[in-house]
Protein backbone atom coordinates (compact mmCIF):
# COMPACT_ATOMS: atom_id res chain seq x y z
CA UNK A 1 0.00 0.00 0.00
CA UNK A 2 1.34 3.44 -0.87
CA UNK A 3 2.32 5.95 1.79
CA UNK A 4 -0.20 8.73 2.53
CA UNK A 5 0.61 12.14 1.05
CA UNK A 6 -0.75 15.65 1.28
CA UNK A 7 -1.62 15.75 -2.41
CA UNK A 8 -5.29 15.49 -3.47
CA UNK A 9 -6.54 11.96 -4.02
CA UNK A 10 -6.78 10.97 -7.69
CA UNK A 11 -10.24 10.36 -9.15
CA UNK A 12 -11.63 6.91 -8.48
CA UNK A 13 -11.34 4.66 -11.53
CA UNK A 14 -13.28 1.54 -12.34
CA UNK A 15 -11.58 -1.84 -12.56
CA UNK A 16 -11.88 -1.73 -16.35
CA UNK A 17 -10.19 1.67 -16.47
CA UNK A 18 -7.30 0.37 -14.34
CA UNK A 19 -7.00 -2.66 -16.62
CA UNK A 20 -6.84 -0.35 -19.64
CA UNK A 21 -3.99 1.57 -18.01
CA UNK A 22 -2.20 -1.70 -17.24
CA UNK A 23 -2.55 -2.88 -20.85
CA UNK A 24 -1.15 0.44 -22.05
CA UNK A 25 1.89 0.07 -19.82
CA UNK A 26 2.36 -3.52 -20.95
CA UNK A 27 2.22 -2.44 -24.60
CA UNK A 28 4.81 0.28 -23.95
CA UNK A 29 7.41 -1.99 -22.33
CA UNK A 30 8.94 -3.45 -25.55
CA UNK A 31 9.34 0.07 -26.96
CA UNK A 32 11.03 1.24 -23.76
CA UNK A 33 13.53 -1.59 -24.12
CA UNK A 34 14.05 -0.89 -27.81
CA UNK A 35 14.76 2.80 -27.38
CA UNK A 36 16.71 2.76 -24.11
CA UNK A 37 19.96 4.64 -24.63
CA UNK A 38 18.80 6.18 -27.91
CA UNK A 39 18.63 9.90 -28.66
CA UNK A 40 15.41 11.63 -29.70
CA UNK A 41 15.48 15.23 -30.95
CA UNK A 42 12.14 16.95 -30.44
CA UNK A 43 11.20 20.25 -32.07
CA UNK A 44 8.61 21.87 -29.85
CA UNK A 45 6.54 24.74 -31.20
CA UNK A 46 3.22 25.82 -32.60
CA UNK A 47 0.08 26.46 -30.59
CA UNK A 48 0.97 23.71 -28.11
CA UNK A 49 3.76 25.92 -26.81
CA UNK A 50 1.29 28.70 -26.03
CA UNK A 51 -1.15 26.44 -24.15
CA UNK A 52 -0.17 26.12 -20.49
CA UNK A 53 -1.91 22.77 -19.92
CA UNK A 54 -0.40 21.23 -23.07
CA UNK A 55 2.97 22.65 -22.05
CA UNK A 56 2.76 20.85 -18.70
CA UNK A 57 1.89 17.57 -20.43
CA UNK A 58 4.76 18.01 -22.89
CA UNK A 59 7.22 18.63 -20.03
CA UNK A 60 5.92 15.57 -18.16
CA UNK A 61 6.29 13.39 -21.26
CA UNK A 62 9.87 14.57 -21.86
CA UNK A 63 10.76 13.80 -18.24
CA UNK A 64 9.24 10.33 -18.65
CA UNK A 65 11.38 9.69 -21.74
CA UNK A 66 14.51 10.55 -19.75
CA UNK A 67 13.45 8.36 -16.83
CA UNK A 68 12.99 5.27 -19.05
CA UNK A 69 16.48 5.67 -20.49
CA UNK A 70 15.85 7.70 -23.65
CA UNK A 71 17.94 10.84 -24.26
CA UNK A 72 15.55 13.65 -25.29
CA UNK A 73 16.95 16.86 -26.79
CA UNK A 74 14.39 19.67 -27.09
CA UNK A 75 14.71 22.40 -29.74
CA UNK A 76 12.03 25.06 -29.53
CA UNK A 77 10.54 27.77 -31.73
CA UNK A 78 8.73 30.92 -30.70
CA UNK A 79 7.40 32.79 -33.73
CA UNK A 80 4.15 34.06 -32.11
CA UNK A 81 5.99 35.25 -29.01
CA UNK A 82 8.60 37.05 -31.12
CA UNK A 83 5.85 38.70 -33.14
CA UNK A 84 4.08 39.85 -29.97
CA UNK A 85 7.27 41.39 -28.57
CA UNK A 86 8.10 43.17 -31.83
CA UNK A 87 4.58 44.58 -31.95
CA UNK A 88 4.85 45.76 -28.34
CA UNK A 89 8.13 47.53 -29.18
CA UNK A 90 6.63 48.90 -32.41
CA UNK A 91 9.27 47.22 -34.58
CA UNK A 92 7.87 46.28 -37.98
CA UNK A 93 8.72 42.90 -39.46
CA UNK A 94 7.85 41.10 -42.67
CA UNK A 95 7.98 37.55 -43.99
CA UNK A 96 9.32 35.97 -47.18
CA UNK A 97 8.39 32.31 -47.83
CA UNK A 98 7.49 31.93 -44.16
CA UNK A 99 10.80 33.34 -42.91
CA UNK A 100 10.94 36.51 -40.85
CA UNK A 101 13.16 39.19 -42.42
CA UNK A 102 15.56 39.92 -39.55
CA UNK A 103 17.55 43.15 -39.34
CA UNK A 104 19.97 44.00 -36.52
CA UNK A 105 17.26 45.39 -34.21
CA UNK A 106 15.02 42.42 -34.87
CA UNK A 107 17.68 39.76 -34.30
CA UNK A 108 18.42 41.24 -30.88
CA UNK A 109 14.74 40.87 -29.95
CA UNK A 110 14.61 37.36 -31.44
CA UNK A 111 17.57 36.28 -29.32
CA UNK A 112 16.12 37.88 -26.19
CA UNK A 113 12.77 36.11 -26.61
CA UNK A 114 14.08 32.72 -27.73
CA UNK A 115 17.14 32.37 -25.50
CA UNK A 116 15.54 34.26 -22.63
CA UNK A 117 11.88 34.02 -21.76
CA UNK A 118 10.77 31.04 -23.88
CA UNK A 119 13.82 28.88 -23.19
CA UNK A 120 13.57 29.43 -19.45
CA UNK A 121 9.82 28.77 -19.42
CA UNK A 122 10.42 25.32 -20.93
CA UNK A 123 13.30 24.61 -18.56
CA UNK A 124 11.10 25.59 -15.63
CA UNK A 125 8.20 23.44 -16.87
CA UNK A 126 10.48 20.39 -17.07
CA UNK A 127 11.85 21.12 -13.59
CA UNK A 128 8.30 21.43 -12.23
CA UNK A 129 7.60 17.91 -13.51
CA UNK A 130 10.55 16.43 -11.65
CA UNK A 131 13.19 16.62 -14.39
CA UNK A 132 16.47 18.46 -14.69
CA UNK A 133 16.89 20.73 -17.71
CA UNK A 134 19.52 23.16 -18.93
CA UNK A 135 18.73 25.97 -21.36
CA UNK A 136 21.15 26.60 -24.23
CA UNK A 137 21.26 28.46 -27.50
CA UNK A 138 23.17 27.47 -30.58
CA UNK A 139 25.79 30.03 -29.58
CA UNK A 140 26.71 28.14 -26.41
CA UNK A 141 29.80 25.98 -26.81
CA UNK A 142 29.77 26.76 -30.55
CA UNK A 143 26.88 24.32 -30.81
CA UNK A 144 25.59 25.77 -34.10
CA UNK A 145 27.85 27.63 -36.49
CA UNK A 146 25.55 29.41 -38.94
CA UNK A 147 25.81 31.18 -42.24
CA UNK A 148 23.51 33.62 -43.93
CA UNK A 149 20.53 31.96 -45.58
CA UNK A 150 20.22 32.91 -49.23
CA UNK A 151 16.93 32.71 -51.09
CA UNK A 152 16.05 33.61 -54.63
CA UNK A 153 12.75 34.83 -56.06
CA UNK A 154 11.68 34.90 -59.70
CA UNK A 155 10.04 38.08 -60.94
CA UNK A 156 6.74 37.03 -62.55
CA UNK A 157 6.96 39.78 -65.21
CA UNK A 158 10.60 39.60 -66.29
CA UNK A 159 11.20 35.95 -65.27
CA UNK A 160 14.51 37.10 -63.80
CA UNK A 161 15.68 35.62 -60.52
CA UNK A 162 16.86 37.97 -57.81
CA UNK A 163 18.60 37.23 -54.52
CA UNK A 164 16.56 38.13 -51.46
CA UNK A 165 18.23 39.70 -48.46
CA UNK A 166 16.63 38.23 -45.34
CA UNK A 167 19.07 39.97 -43.02
CA UNK A 168 20.26 37.88 -40.08
CA UNK A 169 18.33 34.74 -41.00
CA UNK A 170 20.75 31.84 -40.99
CA UNK A 171 21.08 28.15 -41.64
CA UNK A 172 23.25 25.65 -39.77
CA UNK A 173 26.66 25.31 -41.37
CA UNK A 174 28.21 23.09 -38.73
CA UNK A 175 26.89 21.48 -35.54
CA UNK A 176 29.25 20.55 -32.71
CA UNK A 177 27.50 17.74 -30.81
CA UNK A 178 30.14 17.45 -28.07
CA UNK A 179 28.32 19.57 -25.50
CA UNK A 180 25.09 17.61 -26.04
CA UNK A 181 26.82 14.24 -25.87
CA UNK A 182 27.94 15.04 -22.31
CA UNK A 183 24.28 15.30 -21.28
CA UNK A 184 23.56 11.78 -22.58
CA UNK A 185 25.51 10.36 -19.64
CA UNK A 186 23.67 12.53 -17.12
CA UNK A 187 20.10 13.09 -15.99
CA UNK A 188 19.99 16.55 -17.64
CA UNK A 189 17.69 17.38 -20.57
CA UNK A 190 19.07 20.05 -22.94
CA UNK A 191 16.60 22.68 -24.19
CA UNK A 192 17.95 24.60 -27.19
CA UNK A 193 16.99 27.97 -28.68
CA UNK A 194 17.61 28.05 -32.46
CA UNK A 195 20.13 30.88 -32.49
CA UNK A 196 23.39 30.41 -34.39
CA UNK A 197 26.79 32.07 -34.31
CA UNK A 198 28.36 33.29 -37.54
CA UNK A 199 32.05 32.94 -38.29
CA UNK A 200 32.56 36.65 -37.69
CA UNK A 201 30.54 36.72 -34.49
CA UNK A 202 27.16 37.52 -36.07
CA UNK A 203 23.96 36.31 -34.42
CA UNK A 204 21.61 34.41 -36.74
CA UNK A 205 17.95 33.52 -36.34
CA UNK A 206 17.45 29.93 -37.53
CA UNK A 207 14.19 28.18 -38.33
CA UNK A 208 13.56 25.78 -35.43
CA UNK A 209 12.68 22.82 -37.69
CA UNK A 210 15.94 23.31 -39.60
CA UNK A 211 17.97 23.60 -36.40
CA UNK A 212 16.38 20.45 -34.96
CA UNK A 213 17.08 18.51 -38.15
CA UNK A 214 20.73 19.56 -38.19
CA UNK A 215 21.18 18.68 -34.50
CA UNK A 216 19.49 15.28 -35.00
CA UNK A 217 21.84 14.49 -37.89
CA UNK A 218 24.93 15.56 -35.94
CA UNK A 219 23.93 13.40 -32.95
CA UNK A 220 23.01 10.39 -35.07
CA UNK A 221 19.60 10.48 -33.41
CA UNK A 222 17.20 7.57 -33.67
CA UNK A 223 14.23 9.92 -34.15
CA UNK A 224 13.55 13.50 -35.15
CA UNK A 225 10.11 14.67 -34.03
CA UNK A 226 8.56 17.86 -35.40
CA UNK A 227 5.60 18.89 -33.24
CA UNK A 228 3.36 21.14 -35.30
CA UNK A 229 -0.28 22.24 -35.67
CA UNK A 230 -1.50 19.52 -38.02
CA UNK A 231 -2.12 15.79 -37.56
CA UNK A 232 0.71 14.91 -39.95
CA UNK A 233 0.77 14.49 -43.73
CA UNK A 234 -2.68 14.02 -45.23
CA UNK A 235 -3.45 12.38 -48.56
CA UNK A 236 -5.74 13.94 -51.13
CA UNK A 237 -8.75 12.47 -49.34
CA UNK A 238 -7.56 14.24 -46.13
CA UNK A 239 -6.66 10.96 -44.43
CA UNK A 240 -3.48 10.67 -42.38
CA UNK A 241 -0.51 8.97 -44.06
CA UNK A 242 1.06 7.09 -41.16
CA UNK A 243 4.30 6.02 -42.86
CA UNK A 244 6.21 6.89 -46.01
CA UNK A 245 9.61 6.25 -47.54
CA UNK A 246 11.93 8.97 -48.80
CA UNK A 247 10.79 8.21 -52.35
CA UNK A 248 7.15 8.43 -51.27
CA UNK A 249 7.77 11.82 -49.67
CA UNK A 250 9.44 13.19 -52.80
CA UNK A 251 6.61 11.84 -54.92
CA UNK A 252 3.95 13.47 -52.73
CA UNK A 253 5.72 16.82 -53.10
CA UNK A 254 5.85 16.39 -56.86
CA UNK A 255 2.16 15.50 -57.26
CA UNK A 256 0.96 18.24 -54.92
CA UNK A 257 -0.21 16.02 -52.04
CA UNK A 258 2.38 17.82 -49.90
CA UNK A 259 2.27 21.57 -50.46
CA UNK A 260 2.67 24.97 -48.83
CA UNK A 261 4.19 25.13 -45.38
CA UNK A 262 4.44 21.35 -45.13
CA UNK A 263 7.11 21.25 -47.87
CA UNK A 264 9.99 22.70 -45.81
CA UNK A 265 9.08 20.39 -42.91
CA UNK A 266 9.22 17.35 -45.18
CA UNK A 267 12.49 18.58 -46.70
CA UNK A 268 13.94 18.81 -43.17
CA UNK A 269 12.73 15.28 -42.42
CA UNK A 270 14.21 13.91 -45.64
CA UNK A 271 17.55 15.64 -45.06
CA UNK A 272 17.80 14.29 -41.50
CA UNK A 273 17.12 10.70 -42.63
CA UNK A 274 19.59 11.03 -45.50
CA UNK A 275 22.21 12.10 -42.96
CA UNK A 276 21.74 9.11 -40.70
CA UNK A 277 18.65 9.67 -38.53
CA UNK A 278 16.66 6.43 -38.47
CA UNK A 279 13.31 8.16 -39.04
CA UNK A 280 11.62 11.55 -38.83
CA UNK A 281 8.09 12.06 -37.53
CA UNK A 282 5.61 14.93 -37.95
CA UNK A 283 3.17 15.07 -35.02
CA UNK A 284 0.24 17.20 -33.90
CA UNK A 285 1.50 18.97 -30.78
CA UNK A 286 -2.07 19.93 -29.87
CA UNK A 287 -2.89 16.31 -29.04
CA UNK A 288 -2.19 15.48 -25.37
CA UNK A 289 0.66 12.95 -25.02
CA UNK A 290 1.21 12.83 -28.81
CA UNK A 291 4.87 11.94 -28.23
CA UNK A 292 4.02 8.97 -26.01
CA UNK A 293 1.36 7.73 -28.42
CA UNK A 294 3.86 7.81 -31.28
CA UNK A 295 6.75 6.24 -29.40
CA UNK A 296 5.08 3.64 -27.18
CA UNK A 297 2.05 2.37 -29.12
CA UNK A 298 1.70 0.21 -32.19
CA UNK A 299 -0.64 2.64 -33.97
CA UNK A 300 1.51 5.73 -33.58
CA UNK A 301 0.12 9.25 -33.83
CA UNK A 302 1.62 11.07 -36.81
CA UNK A 303 3.49 10.60 -40.09
CA UNK A 304 6.81 8.75 -39.98
CA UNK A 305 9.34 9.14 -42.80
CA UNK A 306 12.05 6.48 -43.08
CA UNK A 307 14.41 5.00 -45.60
CA UNK A 308 12.11 2.12 -46.49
Amino acid sequence: MSEPTDTPAPPQLSREEWLTKARTLSEALPYMRRYSGRTFVIKYGGHAMGDESLGELFARDVVLLKQVGINPVVVHGGGPQIGAMLERLKIKSSFVDGLRVTDKDTVDIVEMVLSGSINKQIVTAISNQGGKAVGLSGKDGHLITARKLRRTQRDPDSNIEKILDLGFVGEPYQVNPQILETFEKSDVIPVIAPIGLGRNGETYNINADTAAGAIAAALGATRLFLLTDVAGVLDKQKKLISTMTLDDARGYMTDGTISGGMIPKIETCISAVEQGVDASVILDGRVPHALLLEIFTEGGAGTMIGRD
